[in-house]
This record gives structure tokens, sequence and C-alpha cells, in this order.
């Protein structure tokens, strides 16, 4: 395993995951990953850390639906969804293969999700930053998500409310690390 990769549920076990690569509830409609692990550039993982925390204070936390993408893996995704509004080119060296981009939504204290825009991977302009067609409530939740987000770190994505890349991600080289390529 790559030094700088770690696994999110082994440094806080708080964060929930749904890891929709990991099933047929996703973009593509087949897993990617054999398991339903979370792992992540441990800059990245410190950084999410320190949300969460600030997060527990207001009865809220994470939770995680992807983050490091073994190359595999963004192919795949790139050959079903063509489209750099919302996957990255393989051969440009993507966000989620440098272990620095995280896909996640906000849950209440009981781990229910919060409300938002859109659906996770939903691919269109309701998933927009900008979009303001959704109800108060879900737009409220998304602004929420992106204040912490922002405040420790992490840069919005303009196509996905959901993905954020750790501040600095294009300093971070690309892991192609082969062990994970269908973790």
């Amino acid at each position: 395993m790559h030094p700088d990769l770690v696994d999110i549920s082994q440094r806080d076990s708080s964060i929930l995951l749904d890891i929709r690569y990991a099933t047929s509830n996703n973009i593509i409609g087949r897993p990617l990953y054999k398991k339903s692990v979370c792992y992540m550039h441990c800059h990245t993982a410190d950084a999410l850390i320190r949300v969460q925390a600030m997060l527990k204070q207001q009865n809220l936390g994470l939770k995680i639906f992807d983050a490091y993408r073994p190359f595999a893996a963004q192919k795949a995704l790139w050959e079903a969804v063509p489209d750099p509004r919302y996957v990255a080119d393989p051969t440009q060296g993507g966000r989620h293969t440098r272990g620095t981009a995280v896909d996640l939504t906000l849950v209440d204290a009981l781990g229910q999700e919060l409300e938002m825009p859109s659906g996770f991977d939903e691919l269109n302009h309701k998933a927009h930053r900008d979009y303001q067609g959704a109800g108060m409530r879900a737009l409220s939740n998304r602004e929420t998500l992106e204040r912490a987000m922002q405040k420790h770190g992490f840069v919005p994505f303009a196509t996905e409310w959901w993905h954020f890349d750790l501040q600095g991600w294009e300093t971070y080289p690309p892991i192609d690390e082969k062990s994970l390529a269908a973790h």
C-alpha cells in the first residue's frame, strides 16, 4: 500500500461511509471496488477529521461516497461518462487518483442524510453549486457543507455539490495503487 494512503475509518470511525462504487448504486450500475473501504491521502484525512469535529458541535456529521480512486476505476468511469464537467479524463491525472478529492454529504446526529439539491452522482444542472432551484432546506444544507469544508482547506467543485478537493491538490502526484485496483 502506498505510504500516503490511509483508511479514514481507521482514523475516525464516526465518519460514515456509503462507498457507492463498491455497489451497483452508482452512475455505471456495477461495482468498481470489491470492498467498501475508503482510502485517501493522509493530509485529506487529517483535514476531514477537523471538519467532522466541527460538524459534531452542530449535531451533524459526514458521510463519504468516494475518495481515492485507483486509475482502473477512473478509467472505467471516464469510459461510461466521458464528460469533463463530471468525470476526469484519466490521461490527464484525475483529482481522485491523487487521494485529495472526496465525495460526501451531511448527515444528522442519527446518521440520516440531509436533503441536498440533487442526489449523489446526479450529473445534471441540479448538482451544480450555483443551482438555486432546490428548496430552502436543501440549499441551506449545501451551504453548511460547503462552509465547513472550505474552513478546513477544501475547495468546492463547481459542477458537483458533493465533490471537494484538498487545497493544493494539483501539487500531489497521482497514485496508481495497483493493489487497490479492485479494493
